[in-house]
């Protein structure tokens, strides 16, 4: 079927194989999509720079400490872990009994876990005292009493910033 549009553009309308209705715009239709292809791209190059903006406005993040801590002779880090089997299956069996804990925050559940030996540390942020206590116990459950290091540290409370 072909008409007019109310608009005045011609209008075209056939059915697709699943017998769905296809309306087709030509002449006037086309110039309405290049203005709206228009006003999309302003409406994102807005979104995208406002969050350009936020986010530099946030204070960068500091790890110096946690990066001279890591260069210290002795400091077990997470390239020390070889490709043994026993300490790849070591660390995976943890890693699954944190990540099964619901209740504990991302911060927990993403601890650096590190098995050179069958001996595991464990190292990076949580929450709280408790998540502390949490993760190391999941490790102790795995790896055996005396097998697990806890360098775990708790962050700083998160603090609201005003707008």
């Amino acid at each position: 079927m072909a008409g007019r549009s109310r608009h005045g553009a011609n209008v075209a309308v056939s059915l697709n194989g699943a017998g769905l209705r296809r309306v087709h715009f030509k002449g006037v239709g086309m110039q309405a999509h290049r203005s709206h292809r228009g006003i999309y791209t302003v409406v994102f190059a807005s979104v995208l720079s406002l969050s350009v903006m936020h986010g530099a406005a946030q204070a960068p993040a500091d790890n110096t400490k946690t990066n001279e801590r890591d260069r210290a002779k002795g400091a077990v880090t997470a390239d020390q872990q070889k490709e043994k089997a026993g300490d790849r299956e070591l660390t995976q069996k943890i890693r699954q009994s944190i990540m099964r804990d619901k209740s504990l925050s991302t911060y927990a559940h993403n601890v650096k876990i590190i098995a050179v030996d069958g001996q595991v540390t464990l190292k990076g942020p949580v929450r709280s005292e408790e998540e502390k206590r949490t993760v190391e116990s999941k490790a102790t459950d795995v790896a055996g009493a005396g097998h697990v290091t806890n360098e775990i540290s708790i962050a700083p409370a998160k603090t609201k910033t005003s707008r």
